[in-house]
Parts: structure tokens; sequence; C-alpha cells
């Protein structure tokens, strides 16, 4: 089971990016796939979650109506479109999963309960 996380960069304020999380070894069909970021001296936080197998999404609040997940099972991907982007979304964003079986509306943005982690793409937002 592996997941690729790519698409970081530097951007300026405002602007727009979109992120990758290639899985392979496993159908998204069978898992959640959630994107989370870390920020220096910061908690990993949950950004955005999406159930592949009724297409449902989650966001968290700071991010809602800027971000956009989607999934595309035949490549099993699972992209995240960041928009308006602000110096505070810069940080080290991860895609995970977690087992259908185990995923939960209500904890969807817990890490620790997620199987397994990509490697980490950074975005930076900056002038």
């Amino acid at each position: 089971v592996q997941l690729q996380a790519s698409g970081g960069g530097l951007v300026q304020p405002g602007g727009s990016l979109r992120l990758s999380c290639a899985a392979s070894g496993f159908s998204l069909a069978d898992y959640a796939i959630g994107w989370f970021r870390q920020a220096p001296g910061k908690e990993r936080e949950g950004v955005s979650c999406i159930r592949s197998s009724t297409g449902s999404t989650y966001y968290a609040n700071s991010v809602k109506g800027r971000f956009t997940i989607s999934r595309d099972n035949v490549r099993n991907t699972v992209y995240l479109q960041l928009n308006s982007l602000k110096p505070e979304d810069t940080a080290v964003y991860y895609c995970a999963a977690i087992s259908r079986l185990q995923f939960g509306v209500a904890t969807w943005g817990l890490a620790r309960l997620y199987n397994y982690w990509g490697q980490g793409t950074l975005v930076t937002v900056s002038s």
C-alpha cells in the first residue's frame, strides 16, 4: 500500500495549486482519503476528506469554500484544489487513507485513525 502526494510549491497569496494523491496497492473504493497539513510548530490538522464509496466530502472550516477535494477512481488518485490561498495555508500537506469500515463522519479529521500516509508535499504561500 502506497500513497504518493505531489503538486506543492511556492505561490503568491490569492493563487491556486492542485495537489494529487496517487494510491497504489489498494482500491480507493475501500478507503476514505484525507488531506492533512502541518505547519511548523503546529499540530497536524485535517483539511478535507472524501469517501470514495459515496463521494461524500468534508472540509475544515478554515478552508471551506476555497479548497475542493475530488477523486478519479480510474486513476486511483485523489486531488485537492487549493484556491484563494493565504499565507496561513503554508504547511506540509499529507494525504492519508482510512478503511471505510473505520471511517466516521465525526472523526474524519483525526490523524491518528488513518492507516496509511503519503510522504507530504510543501505548500508555501508568500509574496
